[in-house]
Order: structure tokens, then sequence, then C-alpha cells
């Protein structure tokens, strides 16, 4: 996988190698909050701003009513989240060499999101807005893609997605000629090299 492109930045607290499934994490409220090596189940009313989770297992974690905004998820298992009951106002995503398989961002607007070397086997993005994001060297497989739109998104380095572009708006979106295959797939066409 490629390096980073994502600007590093300090952050004002850090909260280290602290397992939260039977803590409650207190305050509700974090800014410039940098997480590290923690466990959790349970995100549920909470508000995150310019903050960073790094090597973190939040899966199936449950995010109810929390804010996400300016939140930089790096190194992290994310299996199962469900980011659809989080707050819309401010919501603000960036996922850096995550295991985000099986999450759902179902209804979301992720406009100009940021998925960098992420693993989303099976991800929910259907009705989701994922216009102008950067999607860069992601494994696709099985993702949902229904009713979603991908206006302006380059796929050229992902892999292993299915995308149907009678079902999913693709206006400008960017496709390398190797994969075509994951954008044509419906119309069972045989694509040679």
């Amino acid at each position: 996988m490629k390096n980073s492109k994502i600007v590093e930045k300090s952050y004002q607290q850090l909260i280290e190698k602290t397992d939260f499934t039977n803590t409650n994490l207190t305050p509700n409220d974090f800014e410039s909050v940098e997480f590290r090596g923690c466990t959790f189940n349970s995100l549920s009313d909470y508000h995150f701003s310019d903050c960073l989770f790094s090597s973190c297992n939040l899966s199936n974690a449950d995010l109810r009513g929390s804010k996400l905004q300016d939140v930089l998820f790096r190194d992290c298992k994310l299996i199962g989240i469900n980011f659809y009951p989080t707050s819309d106002f401010g919501f603000n995503v960036t996922f850096e060499r995550c295991l985000l398989d099986y999450a759902s961002f179902e209804h979301k607007k992720l406009n100009k999101s940021v998925f960098v070397d992420c693993r989303l086997h099976g991800a929910n993005f259907t009705q989701t807005d994922l216009s102008k994001s950067k999607i860069e060297n992601c494994d696709l497989l099985h993702a949902i893609f229904s009713s979603t739109n991908l206006s302006g998104v380059d796929f050229s380095t992902n892999v292993n997605f299915n995308i149907d572009p009678t079902q999913n708006l693709v206006k400008k979106a960017k496709f390398a000629a190797n994969n075509l295959a994951g954008l044509l797939g419906r119309f069972d066409l045989i694509i040679k090299p």
C-alpha cells in the first residue's frame, strides 16, 4: 500500500491503552484528543471534535447520537460499526489503514470524506453521498453501492468493487482500464486484458 498523504498534527491530550468496554468514558465532549490503543463498545451520545483514534478497536461499537467532527481513524478495527445513527451535523471522518468490514454508512452524507488503504469488505453504502470523496487503495469486496452518489470519486486505485452504473450516480467518477470489470459486472460482459 502507498504511504499516507494525510497531514500529521499534534493533539492536546492522549488517552492510551484503556479498555472502555466496562468503564465509562468521561466527560462526553472531547476536542483535540488522541485515543491510542483503546477498546470501545459504546460511544453513544459523545461528541468528538478534531480527534484521532489510533490502533483502537471499535468493532460493533454503538454510535447512537454521537457527533464525529473532523475525526481521523488510523489503523483501527471498525468491523460491523453502524455510522447511520451518528449526528449528521458537522459529520466529517477520515479513515486510514482501517478494517471496516461490514460497516454501514447507509444514508450518510460522506461527501469529501477520506478512505485510504482500507479494507471495506461487505460495507454498506446504500443511498450514501460519497461525492468528491477520496477513496484510495481500498479493497471493496462485496461492498454494497445502491442509489449511491459517487460523482467525482476516483476508483482507479481500488480493487474488488462492483458498481452498477444504472443504479448509482457515477458522473465524472474515474476508473482505471484494468478495473472496468467492477463497473460493468451487471452486464455479464467478458472483458479481455
